[in-house]
């Protein structure tokens, strides 16, 4: 009896032993592998292509200073003193030529921050998640970071632990938590990004990269993780397959990463930046941008630089409409406030989304993303030197795929003229009807003799994406090689020019912008009106289904509608100013 007993406990024990073998296998065969053919398979978690908004945080020890060119990054302070530009002579006129950088350090006090104050911006602004700077290129950590002893907010500045608290406010207010880390630093002892050579890498990432993103990932759990400064190295050398894989076995189903993990990588949700927007559907995006040119506090940023509420509400329907979405940034000030003027701009977003979420969170985009028209600005620019960076020249046109032309008449003696045009886009030179330069992508420079003195000049410029800057320099055998400037409009009169004659160029910027943005979810289609129709809105779509309903919302009104030759009429005739309770945009729905 005995044995049998024996038996019995040992069979149970191999079939114990063998389901756990297997549950563990199970376990195992779940996890993501470091390969990007695992990561991919394993894709991407539904509620960030649902949640459209998030909220970009960058504050830190560069937001003491809180300076750049008008167009420039703040948060890339530390950068500028590096390359001797305009931040250089900033610090040394303001805080002498002993400062340093890290002076900056214990003058972040954060005296005024409070983390469920921010948190409750960022809900009634209609945002879902959060993405805090928990590192920038500087190497300074918000958080008690054990791989930056002495260059974190625990120790130095504001002494708290700001991704802690930020983290435990935002989740508390329901809304989902990431962080931005740095892959490279400008600071480290151990590699210095822009300096010490870029395949001399290895030792940093394995020794401070690795083990600090680690820790920052054990210890906070971020939802959401948006790398940065990869470009001049390779995934491989990052270990991306590596970390993104053990980050998502180690946070789980909701986990995301974003696309910035170096050359050769092949995930990540992708992160156009400063745009005009995309429309690939492959994967989920969100573009990032500040309210202003910086995502840093740029105390020197001029009020044009800034998003209006109405385009900001525009901007976001037009990446919505496209299948993406946006990460918007505020730039604290380092006493911990965000500046008004964004919190307002927040707020406006947040109200109009409480009154037209239903056709921006949980949608798709429709077969066509949008109604598109012509858009046209003209004045007068004095010389053609410009650096928009990843802007445009006016609000109204479009941040990429727009082009300009310059026109105008100039005098010069008689010489050998030779003309240079630096662009990363195509551009032309035409003088006197002839052609000088063709074609910028094939070659810049252009040589000829001018006769006389007055003389025609064209530009034309087409710009594609990213960077927009263009400089037209000339030069002569008497002339070094120079800007070009003194251009003169209008008539001439003699063959010279009148005192009265304005300086510069005629500028017609054209590009192609939407007007009507479209959205679809819950068996509804979404028509997104950027301009008010008046008394009736066309859309060339299909024919909907005869006992459709079209409202506004915000408004309980059925409007009438007929279709007629591929195209759908609504009469809006019968809405009054009371029943729009939104402005910017205003959403129509289609059920």
């Amino acid at each position: 009896m005995k044995n049998v007993l024996l038996l019995h406990i040992m069979k149970t024990k191999k079939t114990f032993y063998l389901i756990t073998a297997l549950l563990f296998s199970n376990l195992l065969s779940a996890q993501v592998q470091p390969t990007w053919e695992s990561i991919n398979e394993r894709g991407y978690p539904q509620w960030f292509s649902d949640a459209k908004l998030g909220i970009f945080i960058h504050w830190g020890v560069y937001s003491v200073p809180a300076y750049a060119s008008l167009e420039g990054y703040a948060e890339w302070y530390y950068r500028g003193l590096m390359t001797n530009d305009d931040r250089k002579t900033f610090q040394e006129r303001i805080y002498g030529k002993d400062f340093k950088y890290e002076d900056f350090a214990p003058m972040w006090k954060a005296e005024l921050w409070n983390p469920d104050e921010w948190a409750d911006l960022f809900k009634k602004s209609g945002a879902k998640y959060v993405l805090l700077v928990s590192k920038h290129h500087d190497g300074f950590c918000l958080w008690p970071s054990q791989y930056a002893p002495g260059w974190n907010s625990v120790e130095v500045g504001p002494k708290r632990d700001i991704c802690g608290e930020l983290t435990e406010a935002v989740r508390d207010k329901g809304l989902k938590m990431g962080f931005y880390y740095s892959l490279p630093e400008w600071k480290s002892d151990i590699h210095r990004w822009y300096v010490d050579p870029d395949d001399q890498i290895g030792t940093y990432v394995d020794t401070h990269m690795i083990p600090q993103f680690k820790e920052l990932v054990t210890r906070y759990k971020p939802t959401v993780l948006f790398t940065d400064g990869e470009w001049r190295n390779t995934a491989e050398q990052w270990h991306a397959t590596e970390l993104i894989s053990w980050y998502y076995n180690t946070v789980g189903d909701e986990a995301i990463v974003n696309d910035r993990w170096g050359d050769g990588q092949q995930h990540g949700f992708r992160t156009p930046e400063y745009s005009a927007g995309i429309t690939l559907t492959d994967r989920p995006w969100a573009e990032c941008r500040g309210l202003g040119r910086s995502f840093g506090l740029n105390r020197n940023e001029p009020l044009e630089n800034y998003m209006t509420s109405d385009e900001l509400i525009r901007h976001f329907c037009v990446l919505v409409a496209a299948g993406g979405g946006m990460t918007l940034n505020v730039g604290p000030a380092a006493y911990g406030k965000i500046p008004l003027l964004q919190q307002e701009r927040l707020l406006d977003l947040g109200k109009w989304l409480e009154i037209n979420g239903e056709a921006i969170y949980g949608t798709r985009p429709y077969k066509k993303f949008y109604e598109m028209k012509p858009v046209s600005v003209t004045r007068t620019d004095e010389k053609i030197d410009f650096d928009w960076k990843r802007n445009s020249p006016d609000p109204a046109i479009s941040c990429d795929h727009f082009q300009a032309h310059w026109q105008g008449e100039f005098f010069c003696p008689d010489d050998t003229y030779t003309f240079e045009i630096q662009t990363e886009d195509r551009a032309k030179l035409v003088i006197d009807g002839k052609t000088i330069i063709e074609d910028t992508r094939k070659n810049n420079t252009g040589t000829t003799k001018l006769h006389g003195l007055q003389h025609s000049i064209d530009v034309i410029y087409e710009e594609y994406e990213l960077e927009a800057t263009i400089t037209l320099y000339w030069s002569s055998n008497t002339m070094k090689t120079q800007v070009m400037s003194d251009f003169l409009t209008g008539e001439w009169v003699c063959n010279s020019p009148t005192t009265s004659q304005p300086k510069g160029l005629t500028a017609l910027y054209t590009c192609k912008q939407p007007s009507i943005c479209y959205t679809q979810g819950k068996d509804a289609l979404y028509a997104i009106a950027l301009e008010y129709p008046e008394d009736l809105l066309v859309l060339n779509i299909e024919k909907p289904e005869k006992d459709t309903k079209i409202t506004l919302l915000g408004c309980p009104k059925t409007l009438p509608w007929k279709y007629e030759n591929g195209q759908l009429f609504i009469d809006i005739s019968g809405l009054k100013y009371s029943d729009l309770k939104s402005t910017a945009a205003w959403v129509f729905k289609m059920k």
